[in-house]
């Protein structure tokens, strides 16, 4: 490779670089190697299985280089989050040259204001399972374009909810929804009455849950989650009249002991935190 080859390659990583931050909100360095230097399992038609991804020392250094680079001319802004992980968004210049592409990007800096405990792990997580889904040949909507409304469902959302990502097979729709912690009562309430809703939709025979706008099906409903919180969801579902055998085929459950440990994206050696199966394979609720 020459040096001019040299040079391109590096404008075109940082250019990657700076569309994953317009399109995830913030990102750290390791979620930029997984998902611009790192190369997943192929898709199961249908079924969206989160599997760990395991960093290469090569991918983490080329993301090192670049996010260097970037910070070096000022493209990306940083903070450190609550378990020490520096997180990079756009910056004003970042988003300029976005901008100048046709790319309708805007500053990371208010993402990166306040990032609470509770908030970090919620969008890290939500962030590692869309990374896995892209690597596995998926389309994604993040959690950051969600929030915009910048997805078919727009600000209204289905039936009045919002995923925390969307993972799309074609017409086909996997529903995310990340429990990093005990909903209150009534948000509880509110996700047991959409379930229900949804599943009215459903027409006899039909192969998916429920119609969505854009001639689209929801698929499957896919909680991350520890144990307690699944096992009460589908007991109470069961009361209301949804039989536990027929939540299997719609409902489906990636079991953590600690949502905040939890991880999909680990370095080389590293154990993948408190997750009940260690490789982050689904399991069919029930």
């Amino acid at each position: 490779m020459t040096q001019r080859d040299g040079q391109d390659m590096a404008r075109l990583n940082e250019q990657r670089i700076l569309k994953a931050l317009h399109k995830y909100g913030w990102l750290r360095t390791r979620d930029i190697a997984a998902l611009l230097w790192m190369r997943g399992r192929p898709k199961r038609p249908g079924e969206f299985l989160p599997e760990r991804v395991e960093l290469t020392a090569s991918a983490l250094r080329m993301a090192q280089r670049s996010v260097a680079r970037l910070r070096t001319q000022h493209s990306v802004i940083s903070a450190k989050g609550p378990d020490g992980s520096m997180l990079y968004a756009l910056s004003e210049a970042g988003a300029r040259a976005l901008l100048a592409q046709g790319i309708p990007a805007r500053s990371g800096k208010d993402q990166l204001r306040r990032v609470s405990l509770s908030y970090y792990h919620h969008r890290r997580l939500a962030n590692e399972l869309a990374i896995v889904a892209t690597l596995q040949g998926y389309r994604v909507a993040t959690e950051y374009e969600i929030a915009k409304g910048q997805w078919f469902g727009g600000k209204a959302g289905i039936l009045g909810k919002i995923p925390d990502i969307l993972v799309r097979d074609g017409k086909n729709v996997v529903w995310v929804e990340v429990e990093r912690s005990r909903r209150n009562r009534p948000d509880y309430d509110k996700l047991l009455t959409w379930l229900l809703t949804i599943r009215k939709s459903h027409t006899a025979g039909a192969t998916a849950l429920a119609p969505l706008p854009g001639d689209m099906q929801l698929s499957r409903v896919l909680f991350a989650c520890n144990r307690a919180f699944v096992n009460k969801l589908r007991d109470d579902l069961a009361r209301r009249g949804w039989p536990v055998t027929d939540q299997r085929n719609y409902l489906a459950e990636i079991p953590l002991l600690y949502v905040s440990e939890a991880k999909f994206i680990v370095k080389s050696g590293s154990d993948g935190g408190a997750a009940e199966h260690s490789d982050g394979e689904m399991d069919s609720m029930g």
